[in-house]
């Protein structure tokens, strides 16, 4: 049986400290409409009780980003600003007049924005939301598909060198057997 190929994200979650302000941030400052909050009273596809709330805002593509609202074990530390190489996402826009716009949008709102940030395939503004999770806003430059044609092409060399000037300082972090393991981990409802 073939497997059929994953075509998109439907939606990727977060932890949130409020829904209400959750809702504020991402309805009124990004525009993105809230679809459904779901209060649950137990962990699906357990037997864990727990009250919680599963929000779901729309994206224009018709998918989601997703946050739980989990007062009972939500702690201050889970709402610190996380780095953006530990945790962020990204949505996409069409134009630089558009970025240049969000940009202006979001410093209206009292936010802290910054950039735009080239990277030469995307240019990027980034600002965190309420709950620490760092957020950024992208736009395709010109030679966007030039850039990750050529990326294409390389990865395999890319990644083999990248392997053999790191593999040292990983082995000394985490053990050669947790870098060759090609196993998960259980997964833990809790």
């Amino acid at each position: 049986m073939a497997l059929a190929k994953i075509g998109n994200i439907q939606h990727a979650a977060y932890r949130c400290k409020d829904a209400a302000q959750t809702r504020w941030f991402y309805e009124d400052v990004l525009g993105l409409p809230c679809k459904a909050a779901f209060a649950f009273d137990g962990i699906s596809g357990t037997d864990i009780p727990r009250r919680y709330m599963h929000l779901f805002f729309e994206l224009g593509d018709g998918n989601f980003i997703a946050f739980f609202d989990d007062p009972s074990t939500a702690m201050p530390e889970h709402f610190d600003q996380r780095h953006g190489f530990d945790v962020h996402v990204a949505f996409e826009i069409d134009s630089m007049e558009d970025l240049a716009a969000w940009k202006k949008k979001i410093r209206e709102a009292n936010i802290t924005c910054a950039g735009p940030v080239d990277h030469h395939f995307v240019k990027s503004i980034y600002f965190y939301d309420p709950n620490g999770l760092q957020c950024e806003i992208t736009c395709k430059t010109e030679d966007y598909t030039a850039i990750m044609t050529k990326e294409t092409i390389e990865v395999d060399d890319q990644m083999q060198k990248w392997t053999e000037e790191t593999r040292a300082l990983k082995e000394s972090r985490f053990g050669a057997d947790s870098l060759d393991s090609r196993q998960v981990k259980e997964f833990l409802a809790a």
